[in-house]
């Protein structure tokens, strides 16, 4: 069978995936069940797309937030340093346009189930337009991200209120002059617990655990471009270094009546927001601990004191679940993830997975390098290790950050130092602005 490669998802990873395989004349079919390039970052009110909000910009800055081979600059000059989502959309647009990937791809497409048949084929079978049929190719491409499957937080007791999770959050003003309790300390909690500050009658904001909170800005430089420049220090030299200043710009989290953090810097995923601390410091946002137990809009939190809320919004992350499936065969939702370069599988070598790690810092550039590793082994030009399996396990048992024991914590890398990683794999000239001019069946 002449090699045919699938991809699925036409986010930012599976655009970059098609046009890095396109450009070494791979025969490549792209089915996305949006009927858009961009992923999650086409703000859509529907809730059964896991769509940004209605206010999303991007927590790490435009620099570090680019394909090489089509930045901000061959965009848009004038993009803001922290682009909205809405800039972002027309940037994954105008690189799909740029590089002629829309004839490549199958939009309104959802991907049902992918059976591996042997070394050298899969049968993937979707459904379009209302009708199921099954395709045949000899290399699979998994791109559809892991912010699909809402994980729900469980405790004692019924809540008699509106209890959902930031998966169905789209923007603040269906919660005007509602009670909201917010759950979690990541970024779409703050960003929620934020914005809902606006219009609500009192938000709250419940968190487990002290969570670091890192400004978007410092001397007046984007925050990751201020880390970059300590990016040739060793992780933990560079941890200590961010930690003290952190705490010389923002002081301690009880100076806020937050919660301490109790771990390293890196050992959990950080929280990027400006605006938090300033609507806690002005009453805004009134922070709480962990939940005790639910009873009707009553929550009763671990320090003994009570609240009763008209809406709980859990912002308390994704499963890393891939539904098309069979778990038998593939399923990372529990424990590890050991993937080579965080694509490559241990014995099924016609299955990669493009952009399925969660750097700090932004996904896509990594994407980019991986999609280009990927290209290089599907054409020979890269040859996979012979010691595959003990570079898998590594991949586990090195990780760059020692993090805490948590479903959100198993796919993450150091940009800088996952970046070096990958671009070893690749030739000096790896970049590649020009678009290839092939036809569809070459």
């Amino acid at each position: 069978m002449k090699r045919r490669v699938c991809i699925i998802g036409a986010g930012p990873s599976g655009i970059t995936a098609l046009k890095n395989l396109k450009d070494k004349n791979l025969e490549v079919v792209v089915y996305d069940r949006n009927h858009e390039v961009g992923g999650n970052w086409i703000f859509s009110e529907d809730i059964s797309h896991s769509s940004v909000f209605e206010t999303t910009h991007i927590i790490s800055s435009k620099t570090l937030s680019q394909y090489e081979d089509f930045t901000f600059d061959d965009f848009d000059k004038t993009v803001a340093d922290y682009p909205s989502h809405d800039e972002l959309r027309r940037y994954f647009q105008a690189y799909a346009k740029h590089f002629d990937l829309y004839p490549y791809i199958e939009f309104s497409t959802s991907v049902e189930r992918c059976e591996r048949i042997n070394n050298n084929e899969w049968r993937i079978r979707i459904t379009q337009n209302g009708k199921e049929r099954t395709e045949a190719f000899t290399d699979l491409v998994v791109c559809n991200g892991h912010h699909s499957v809402p994980r729900m937080p469980k405790y004692p007791g019924c809540f008699s209120g509106k209890f959902m999770h930031s998966h169905t959050y789209k923007k603040a003003a269906p919660f005007v002059d509602k009670r909201v309790l917010v759950i979690g300390g990541g970024n779409s909690a703050c960003d929620i617990a934020v914005e809902t500050s606006r219009v609500s009658q009192k938000t709250a904001i419940s968190w487990r655990r002290g969570y670091r909170i890192i400004p978007k800005f410092f001397f007046g430089l984007p925050s990751d471009i201020v880390g970059a420049k300590s990016a040739w220090l060793p992780v933990k030299i560079r941890s200590w270094f961010n930690d003290r200043l952190l705490n010389i710009m923002l002081g301690k989290n009880k100076l806020y009546g937050l919660q301490e953090v109790k771990t390293k810097f890196g050992e959990t995923h950080p929280t990027i927001n400006d605006e938090l601390l300033y609507k806690v410091r002005h009453g805004k946002v009134h922070p709480k601990v962990d939940i005790e137990k639910l009873d009707g809009k009553m929550v009763y939190f671990k320090d003994g004191t009570k609240e009763e809320f008209d809406v709980i919004i859990a912002c308390t992350g994704y499963v890393l679940k891939h539904s098309f499936f069979d778990p038998s065969l593939i399923d990372y939702s529990n424990g590890s993830v050991p993937l080579y370069l965080k694509m490559f599988h241990e014995d099924f070598h016609n299955l990669f997975f493009i952009g399925m790690f969660q750097p700090l810092g932004c996904i896509w550039p990594g994407s980019e390098l991986q999609s280009k590793v990927l290209a290089n082994y599907l054409t020979g030009h890269w040859k996979m290790p012979g010691n595959i399996k003990k570079l898998c396990e590594r991949e586990v048992t090195h990780p760059h950050y020692k993090q805490i024991n948590t479903p959100r914590h198993t796919i993450t890398v150091d940009y800088h130092k996952f970046r070096k990683t990958l671009l070893k794999q690749l030739p000096k000239n790896w970049i590649s602005k020009e678009p290839l001019k092939i036809s569809k069946s070459a």
